[in-house]
């Protein structure tokens, strides 16, 4: 019986031991999409305590908390941030069999070096002492980030952001690269009249467009595209139930356009005619500039309509959903591929029933000019544990070329959640470790670790162009 979380922890044989401590472990992370908040890294933030960056805006814990009994108060509500650490120790012996006690247990591990189980008996010392080193210089968020030995790291920004914290890192001489990535879902929101039309009002006076047409909306969209490629971007992203597809015409997309401009909500077949219009328009910017497009597809979102109310979106209340994506998605590729504008693209699928089907669709549309052109991106949300990542490893093995695959990303608001690069690595080794017992791999060490090595980072940084990114002065077409 193996100690818990030991160094062989998830290493099964000793060629996974090998793969991983040998070639896996000393790599530097790219991490090349997540939602932390550059502000904080822009100031260098020191967290007060370990609730604070454990667990303010952690939907996995929030919803593990929920399901254990724990009250509303305790979670997102007005109790102490002790209270809410304890009532978190006193759930985590009830995650077992769950990825967040691996993560609980692994954080703790690589920031703090606690090896102590938390439970509520252990909740108030392992609180004290975690807390206390976040004080220490050494636990601002720039020295996580170094810590981790992160080399490049991508947030995601709406186009009216002003990229002023990133801006300022790259004047700072921070040591690891913090990259803006261009997420226009707003842009093309356009469920509700008043929402959409709140949001282009925000938009036109940064871009200095008035968003009258449809035109000037593309017009105040390249003005902020622009302005991001001068910030270091190169990867855009999108979080979408499914990917649009359906006919118009330009005619039509402006037509719609000053509908909704003029504050009367669209139909649907309106509604989907617009966002496929718009989702041409801002791929075709990608292409133009060489940047890699990211579609998260699959989450069925605000299911809970009472807590929604009380809440607000993004508290916790998403799932995986069971939408049709095969046809749309084909669609709108060989669109884009039709007209020789089919930018570098990255699908992350949720619902692992369709993870055969994006594995198979990004090999329709891989054309020989880019190795590994089209990605099926890491398991995500829902997927980023053991059985996901190993199914979703699966299927592009199956598939695919898994030696050409990008790797893990965090996809996460937390500054605590870089151990998951290390669960991924350890997966990654596993599963090519027990091919080689199994004789279904040879015992080539040289060509596994160099695999093992670009996987977990040589492929993201030269697919992304990292090694190229000069953040330079901003572009002077915008207002900031």
């Amino acid at each position: 019986m193996k100690p818990f979380l030991n160094d062989d922890f998830l290493l099964q044989t000793a060629t996974a031991s090998m793969l991983y401590h040998e070639y896996a472990k000393q790599m530097p992370i790219i991490d090349y999409h997540n939602h932390l908040l550059p502000d904080q890294i822009a100031e260098d933030k020191q967290f007060e305590n370990i609730t604070q960056i454990w667990l303010y805006g952690d939907h996995y814990k929030w919803r593990a908390m929920r399901a254990n009994g724990i009250p509303e108060r305790y979670i997102t509500g007005d109790a102490s941030d002790w209270e809410k650490f304890e009532k978190w120790a006193e759930t985590v012996p009830y995650t077992l069999r769950n990825p967040l006690y691996h993560w609980t247990h692994l954080e703790l591990q690589r920031y703090f070096g606690i090896t102590e189980l938390l439970n509520k008996d252990s909740a108030r010392r392992i609180y004290d002492e975690c807390s206390a080193k976040l004080q220490t210089p050494e636990y601002s968020v720039r020295g996580l980030l170094r810590k981790m030995n992160v080399e490049t790291l991508c947030t995601t920004d709406d186009p009216a952001d002003n990229l002023e914290h990133h801006q300022a890192l790259a004047a700072s001489g921070f040591k690891v690269r913090v990259l803006p990535t261009f997420r226009a879902d707003k842009a093309m929101a356009v469920d509700d009249a008043a929402s959409y039309n709140a949001y282009l009002d925000r938009l036109g006076p940064v871009a200095a467009v008035d968003i009258r047409t449809f035109a000037d909306l593309e017009t105040a969209l390249r003005r902020r595209h622009d302005f991001f490629a001068s910030v270091g971007c190169r990867l855009s992203d999108h979080g979408l139930e499914q990917i649009y597809a359906a006919d118009y015409t330009a005619a039509e997309a402006d037509a719609i356009f000053s509908k909704i401009r003029g504050g009367s909500e669209l139909t649907l077949a309106e509604n989907n005619q617009f966002k496929s219009a718009m989702l041409v328009l801002l791929a075709e910017m990608d292409w133009e500039k060489g940047w890699t497009q990211q579609y998260h597809l699959g989450a069925l979102r605000n299911n809970n309509s009472r807590m929604l109310r009380e809440l607000g979106p993004d508290t916790g209340w998403d799932s995986i959903g069971d939408f049709l994506q095969g046809r749309a998605l084909s669609t709108f590729l060989d669109r884009l591929d039709g007209q020789n504008k089919l930018a570098k693209t990255i699908i992350y699928n949720l619902n692992p029933a369709d993870n055969d089907l994006i594995a198979t669709m990004i090999g329709n549309f891989n054309d020989g000019s880019v190795a590994g052109k089209m990605q099926f991106g890491s398991g995500w949300w829902f997927l980023d544990q053991k059985d996901g990542m190993e199914k979703q490893l699966n299927s592009l093995s199956n598939m695919g070329l898994l030696p050409r695959f990008v790797g893990m990303l965090t996809d996460s608001r937390s500054f605590l959640s870089y151990p998951r690069h290390e669960y991924f690595r350890r997966v990654l080794c596993n599963l090519l470790g027990n091919d080689v017992e199994n004789g279904e791999l040879p015992a080539d060490l040289e060509l596994l670790g160099r695999t093992v090595q670009n996987i977990c980072y040589g492929n993201a940084k030269e697919y992304f162009g990292f090694g190229e990114v000069a953040q330079a002065a901003p572009v002077a077409a915008t207002v900031q």
